[in-house]
């Protein structure tokens, strides 16, 4: 019975750690970003803000601004990613490689690499 109550005990906080782990890690999200290695389609120097309500908006550095508003969601590793460009809605689901105090890497579905470094 003692060995029943370890294991629950054991199983419980490793959800509870595992949950705490997601939430610093979208807390971690959650700032201005700026585009610092493009290897995907966003030009270098532009950046995403993501808001603790999963709220995102994009500046996107080409021969003029273009700004965009969006959502977004994170879960485990996964990024997910709306935006709305002119009429139509663009969702993109990346993968976080690396998510630090001040570096992102994603990855999109092509395997391309984009590294951010977070505004103070």
């Amino acid at each position: 019975m003692k060995a029943l109550c370890f294991a629950a005990l054991t199983v419980a906080m490793v959800a509870f750690v595992g949950n705490v782990k997601a939430e610093e890690k979208a807390k971690s999200l959650v700032g201005v970003w700026t585009l610092t290695k493009a290897g995907g389609n966003l030009p270098e120097g532009s950046t995403v803000e993501f808001t603790k309500d999963g709220k995102l908006s994009v500046v996107v550095k080409a021969d003029k601004e273009i700004k965009l508003e969006g959502t977004y969601k994170l879960e485990k590793d996964k990024l997910s990613v709306k935006v709305k460009i002119g009429d139509e809605s663009k969702e993109e689901t990346m993968t976080v490689k690396k998510l630090t105090a001040d570096t992102l890497e994603t990855e999109d579905k092509d395997k391309k690499l984009d590294t951010f470094t977070k505004k103070k």
